[in-house]
């Protein structure tokens, strides 16, 4: 019965079977060692909350609670079989790992405050306790957001520890207690030291919670826009039109991306992957056309269409095989949705014979359309881009016409609609794209030619600067 189900329904009604079955070995889990079963309760309560407040799907929530599974399990190891301080125990670990994994802010506050106060029922912990633990790991959540090294991550754990050595202060004022070695033992020299063991246990493991969770990180992302990987350096070779191409729409995508809060560094990687289809067959694309004719002259619209249509394919295949996570290969197939080919499309229906029909349905792409405001980006800083190259004098005026045309284009299409971008959003984007596109092609001063050992100088309009040939005499220079 499951199986005739869609597939995303099958995803959820086994992310509850699992989580059913989940909560009901921490229940038992808790009976035999006699943990209050207040902790399963606390836990089902917090899915229930989370899915109420659309934080996330069946499976994210499985994966919050593996992550607090495992600060328990890890909380019952250091009481019941070492002889460490339970202050050991790396709580603010889990909030940092939430913030790198889902780079959610409210979600993270909640997965350290959870953390915090299950951790102190399991260790049979007071108030002062959940709230140094809590503080410390909201601390160390807001130090490694939107981190791109891994030195912030060992930054957070002092912070933590600084944080953490300031509650045990705070809650203690008898500063005689910090002269008892007892003390220091059990609660000082811990709360110092658990800021960075948390750092460190977040650095050891979040390459693999990344594999498990499926999800991309911000250094993760890093590699994959590192543009010595082999797939991106045979774009730069076999096909640099495209990759010079590439890295315009990653410009326009990124400052975009920066300018509505949308994840800038994932827009950037998806950028530099979208076109990798054109590998394939890259002389037909006109970037790459340098020194030699245009080879759709010489072929029907049909082919052409087949051709242009075929590197989306060609750039999933070819993105699998190099191993490329899911969520890049998705900006392939989005970067283009279900536009038109609007070239070959009007070429075939000048070069259709009387009562021909040519539909245009088969010349557009197979989608989907974006589903992310990051791949409607791209789709937005594509489009643009490959206009402006047909632009004979691109002047600000006429950038800001083209790309507010294309983009209102895009839009009446309805290659947005699949999206979350609002109107104000694709106004910042459409801004972002005119203010780079406008320095990328500003005017230049021409040089003066020499003619008999004389510099020729263009007699000057009335009221208009001379331009001088000693450069301590000009005010601005020729832009390199």
């Amino acid at each position: 019965m499951i199986a005739r189900l869609s597939e995303s329904v099958r995803k959820n009604i086994w992310s509850v079977i699992f989580g059913a079955i989940f909560l009901i070995v921490l229940t038992a889990f808790c009976a035999f060692i006699n943990y209050s079963l207040v902790i399963p309760f606390f836990i089902l309560f917090l899915a229930i909350h989370l899915k109420n407040c659309q934080q996330g799907t069946y499976k994210s929530l499985l994966n919050l609670g593996l992550l607090l599974t495992l600060i328990l399990f890890t909380a019952h190891i250091i009481s019941q079989y070492t002889a460490w301080s339970d202050f050991y125990v790396p709580v603010a670990s889990i909030a940092m790992l939430t913030m790198l994994l889902f780079n959610d802010l409210n979600l993270s506050f909640l997965m350290g405050l959870a953390s915090s106060v299950l951790v102190s029922i399991f260790l049979h912990g007071d108030f002062g306790m959940m709230i140094t633990f809590f503080l410390g790991s909201l601390v160390g959540a807001y130090m490694v957001h939107g981190a791109r090294a891994r030195d912030q991550l060992m930054s957070a754990g002092l912070f933590v520890s600084v944080i953490h050595i300031i509650c045990l202060g705070l809650l203690n004022p008898n500063l005689s207690l910090f002269m008892d070695q007892e003390f220091n033992r059990n609660y000082l020299y811990p709360l110092a030291a658990n800021g960075f063991i948390s750092a460190l246990l977040v650095i050891a493991t979040l390459k693999i919670f990344e594999q498990l969770f499926h999800v991309l990180t911000n250094f993760s992302l890093l590699e994959i826009a590192d543009s010595n990987r082999p797939i991106l350096k045979r774009m730069a070779l076999e096909a640099p039109g495209t990759w010079q191409h590439s890295l315009t729409v990653s410009q326009l995508s990124e400052s975009a991306a920066d300018a509505i809060g949308a994840n800038a560094l994932l827009t950037r990687a998806g950028a530099y992957y979208h076109d990798i289809g054109k590998l394939a067959k890259s002389e037909y694309f006109t970037e790459n056309q340098m020194l030699m004719d245009n080879k759709h002259d010489y072929i029907e619209p049909s082919m052409s269409r087949l051709v242009i249509l075929n590197h989306v394919k060609e750039g999933i295949e070819l993105a699998r095989k190099n191993k490329l996570h899911p969520i890049i290969i998705d900006f392939i197939p989005q970067h283009h949705g279900t536009s038109l080919i609007y070239y070959f499309y009007q070429k075939a229906l000048e070069g259709a014979e009387e009562g021909e029909s040519i539909s245009e349905e088969n010349f557009r792409y197979p989608g989907p359309k974006p589903q992310t405001r990051e791949a409607a980006i791209i789709l937005l800083a594509d489009s643009v881009e490959g206009a402006m190259r047909s632009l004979d004098d691109p002047t600000p005026i006429k950038i800001e016409e083209t790309v507010k045309k294309i983009v209102n284009n895009k839009f009446i299409d309805g290659q947005l609609d699949e999206c979350n971008l609002t109107l104000k959003e694709i106004d910042r984007i459409s801004s972002t794209f005119i203010r780079i596109l406008s320095a990328m092609y500003h005017a230049r001063i021409k040089y003066p030619e020499k003619k008999d050992g004389n510099i020729s100088r263009k007699p000057t309009e009335k009221g208009s600067a001379q331009f001088s040939p000693d450069p301590q005499n000009r005010k601005s220079g020729p832009s390199s």
